[in-house]
């Protein structure tokens, strides 16, 4: 079956009698067993629950992997990778990602002994795996600049190393992009964004084809037990029976948005895989069935960054993307916050200020783009030239910045 089918024909209730076409929420934390000697299918909700058990077969379904594993959100499933590595191993990662996963790299693991080097995965040269070297993480499109990395080529590199790789999946999901198919090791998701789409849910996934690798992310799920619950579950499997239908519109939406975009004087580059000016539009193309609806764009007058978010409409001021309403961000002040107030010096440069970040819903695209036009007719008024603006740090006071 397409992908497309897969994800509403699914097995929704195992074994249970009354064949529901809906799965169930098993909203309980034990099961009664038969015996204190032997346990049943299922014994307590962190190890294991029948709602949360759905949602993980059919996601490695998706994925073309053996098993998955639901967590409680993005950055909960990013930890879990991490947690194969040991003291004195090393993560090599792509140099323009989520800022949550470089907070994560450089203040929570370089201090438990687990070191970090970041490097431009769409440069020509192999990567610089060291023996240290044991996970190969990447994102491709990348947040928020929207860059290609080859996946077969980094994941054959890793391969050939010795090394796992890591390919973050957030922003195509499964319907678009399969990267245990091109080679890699693991995938994982911030379920929170387009697979569950209306951004009611935090969630994370993580899926893998290898028996033995996935057996011992069962243990560091189930040991550690930041796992997602049996409601949340519920509300991502009824997510992603829509994923097909959100994300042609989105996407297509985004593409017409891109286009007029790239043509608006005041901006100097419009980052997005459906534009073929985009580098590495061809390499997106052939391994992956869409742009996606995610893109970011440069002004060329940075300062004006914050008023032309705030004068959007439509487009509702958030940390996070992937919903059905279209929503829009600066990075470098907000998701991508903990990168520009790295106190040590970021280890990569930051998104610049004038990059604003937009998530195209289900929105009509000629009311987007007309939101759109209107923020750039106030940000040109006078008015807004003679006023002294902020420098595009509104929000930098808060570093915390969690979400993509």
């Amino acid at each position: 079956m397409n992908t497309a089918t897969r994800l509403v024909s699914f097995d929704a209730a195992p074994d249970d009698p009354f064949a529901p076409t809906c799965t169930p929420i098993y909203q309980t934390a034990t099961f009664e067993q038969d015996s204190p000697e032997c346990f049943g299918r299922f014994d307590y909700s962190r190890s294991g629950n029948p709602t949360r058990g759905v949602l993980e077969r059919l996601l490695a379904d998706l994925e073309g992997g053996t098993r998955a594993f639901a967590f409680a959100s993005g950055l909960a499933a990013i930890t879990a990778v991490t947690r194969l590595l040991d003291p004195g191993d090393e993560i090599l990662a792509c140099d323009d990602l989520y800022g949550g996963a470089y907070r994560l790299f450089t203040k929570l693991l370089a201090p438990r002994g687990v070191a970090v080097r970041f490097v431009d995965f769409t440069a020509d040269a192999p990567l610089p795996i060291s023996p240290r070297t044991k996970l190969v993480y990447f994102e491709t499109p990348s947040n928020p600049r929207l860059r290609i990395t080859d996946i077969r080529r980094r994941c054959r590199e890793a391969r050939e190393a010795g090394a796992l790789s890591c390919v973050d999946g957030t922003a195509t999901t499964p319907y678009l992009q399969k990267p245990l198919e091109l080679g890699a090791d693991i995938v994982l998701h911030s379920a929170t964004k387009y697979l569950a789409g209306h951004a009611d849910v935090t969630a994370g996934a993580v899926i893998v084809k290898d028996p033995a690798l996935a057996d011992r992310l069962y243990l560091i799920q189930n040991g550690e037990g930041a796992v997602l619950g049996p409601f949340d579950s519920f509300l991502l499997l009824r997510g992603i029976k829509t994923l097909a239908l959100r994300l042609d519109r989105q996407q297509a939406s985004a593409q017409r948005i891109a286009e007029w975009l790239d043509r608006r004087p005041e901006v100097a580059r419009v980052h997005f895989p459906g534009l073929h000016t985009h580098p590495g539009g061809d390499l997106h193309r052939s391994q992956s069935l869409g742009p996606g609806a995610v893109l970011s764009f440069e002004i060329t007058d940075a300062t004006a960054a914050p008023d032309l978010v705030r004068g959007l409409s439509l487009f509702r001021t958030t940390v996070s993307f992937g919903a059905v309403g279209s929503s829009a961000s600066i990075p470098a002040c907000m998701s991508h916050a903990p990168i520009a107030v790295d106190a040590a010096g970021p280890a990569v440069a930051p998104p610049p200020r004038g990059l604003i970040r937009l998530s195209v819903g289900i929105e009509d695209p000629g009311d987007l783009i007309a939101d759109l036009a209107r923020a750039f007719e106030v940000v040109a008024e006078p008015r807004h030239r003679d006023v002294p603006r902020t420098s595009g740090v509104d929000a930098v006071s808060a570093p915390i910045g969690a979400a993509s």
